[in-house]
């Protein structure tokens, strides 16, 4: 997840442990299913906003070339330690995701917890250029936090978070094939106190005669 100020996420992914566990999320599992490599191919894939790596370290569990891009050098010094624990490589990039600009296509542009830091007048021109940068039959797979009437503001929200409307991530996509749509609601614990978010997820493929 990019950090909401590079100090609070320092502080919580130095400590003892990882704050958001080191069990994938239900995107990242849906992506290895999708997108898995197969016997020949080694699919390249860049996790954005990947704080400590438990996803990024599923994906090169599974045969997958990560590179990995946080604010949070903490957590990047973090997910090293993990994939190096477990026999793996990833390549890590300490940027700000909001600005990042991609050199090479990937196979999988991927994000879990970050977009929702975009500021809205910024998403359509970055959601573009990630997508430039996607080989062609390549996929996006996002989940973004939703603004729901119903729902108090997490406690631990910063001032950097701007929540999507439901469908907003959709229509990002509105010329890809979507392979996966879904909006839940889910318990959550970050920062030491119970609270609900409501999230939508996404997954996306370029088409194939596109890309470079």
């Amino acid at each position: 997840m990019a950090a909401q100020s590079a100090s609070q996420y320092d502080d919580a992914y130095g400590s003892e442990g990882f704050y958001w566990g080191k069990k994938p999320s239900s995107l990242c599992d849906r992506v290895v299913e999708l997108a898995g490599p197969g016997v020949e191919r080694e699919p390249t894939l860049i996790d954005l906003g990947c704080g400590e790596g438990r996803d990024a370290v599923t994906f090169a569990r599974n045969g997958f070339r990560v590179t990995a891009v946080d604010l949070s050098l903490p957590g990047l010094e973090k997910l090293a330690r993990y994939a190096q624990e477990e026999g793996l490589h990833v390549d890590t990039a300490q940027a700000d995701v909001r600005e990042f600009q991609l050199e090479q296509s990937y196979a999988v542009v991927f994000s879990t917890g970050l977009v929702h830091y975009l500021l809205p007048a910024t998403r359509l021109a970055r959601f573009e250029h990630l997508k430039q940068h996607t080989t062609a039959a390549g996929i996006h797979a996002h989940s973004a936090l939703v603004s729901k009437p119903f729902l108090p503001a997490a406690p631990d929200a910063g001032p950097d978070v701007v929540l999507f409307r439901s469908g907003e991530l959709m229509g990002y996509f509105w010329d890809w094939e979507i392979l996966y749509t879904a909006e839940d609601l889910f318990d959550c614990t970050s920062g030491g106190i119970p609270h609900r978010h409501a999230i939508d997820r996404i997954i996306a493929r370029r088409y194939a005669g596109a890309g470079r």
